[in-house]
């Protein structure tokens, strides 16, 4: 390699370097700027009555309240019903793509699917009031149908493509041999893909079962049209909810700066900043793992 030409290469592996180093310093950046902002909060409120009251309620003049239970369990409650929804279909999907669907059926389906993902969220949201509401009020005999249920539903639609993409990578890497040895063996093909094939691409469907929870997690357009916005601790899929990203999108536009409130807030944003992050973390583990596997 001439001289011109390792310099071209220091030249790149050092652009892929900084971009690298980069990404990490925004990450640590977000991260401590979201502690200097909710020390205060933890500081005043306390971490006793933050993390275990069910109560949010700033504007109160005489005893403000800034409990973030319900929106915890609002938005574990929510991503929950979304899984529950999203991973039996998604699964099934990417099996069907994978295994049994024809070229030509695989090649409608898999850019219907690229389509579903590039949906904005809040076109997701307003279906869910004037179509998806209407419908679970009239079978459930509910005065509206912006609830927990509604918000599961939507969000299981939006985590559909990441969870049916990954997994459908993760079916069509495992070896041909294993379909082959347990045809061989005399299983039927429901047999070979339940207990072969699937059970071999396990880690990346868990990865991608993960990301969509990320996914779940993270949304705040859908949840904040579809849930109801209600600041208390749920009883059921069917009470409204208040999700922590739907309350950092309803109030921190008009909090007063440097207040208890407008800390709380960063508070909020700092738990569910470290819960996706620990989701995120997790489905990259695996999916490493399953990449080395493979």
């Amino acid at each position: 390699m001439d001289k011109f030409g390792k310099l071209k290469e220091n030249l790149i592996e050092y652009f892929f370097l900084i971009n690298g180093l980069l990404v990490i310093f925004v990450l640590l950046s977000i991260f401590y700027l979201l502690i200097k902002n909710s020390i205060p909060a933890f500081t005043e409120i306390g971490f006793t009555g933050f993390f275990t009251s069910a109560y949010w309620n700033p504007s109160a003049y005489s005893s403000p309240s800034y409990g973030i239970l319900g929106q915890v369990v609002s938005t574990l409650m929510v991503t929950f019903g979304a899984m529950v929804i999203a991973v039996p279909v998604g699964i099934g999907t990417a099996a069907y793509i994978a295994e049994i669907a024809s070229p030509r059926v695989k090649g409608i389906l898999k850019p219907v699917i690229e389509i579903l993902a590039g949906i904005p969220s809040v076109v997701i949201g307003f279906l869910g009031i004037v179509l998806l509401g209407p419908i679970i009020a009239n079978t459930a005999n509910l005065s509206n149908g912006l609830n927990a249920l509604n918000g599961s539903i939507l969000l299981a639609i939006m985590s559909l493509p990441t969870i049916i993409s990954l997994s459908e990578d993760a079916i069509s890497a495992v070896p041909d041999r294993y379909k082959e040895a347990s045809l061989g063996l005399g299983a039927n093909r429901w047999q070979t893909l339940v207990k072969s094939i699937i059970p071999s691409g396990l880690s990346g469907i868990i990865a991608s079962i993960m990301l969509g929870m990320g996914r779940a997690i993270g949304e705040t357009m859908t949840v904040l049209m579809a849930t109801g916005n209600a600041p208390a601790l749920p009883g059921s899929f069917f009470s409204s909810v208040r999700t922590m990203t739907s309350t950092i999108a309803i109030e921190l536009g008009e909090v007063p700066y440097n207040s208890t409130h407008y800390y709380a807030l960063f508070a909020v944003g700092l738990i569910l900043f470290i819960m996706t992050f620990v989701v995120n973390l997790v489905s990259d583990i695996i999916l490493h793992k399953y990449q080395e596997v493979a």
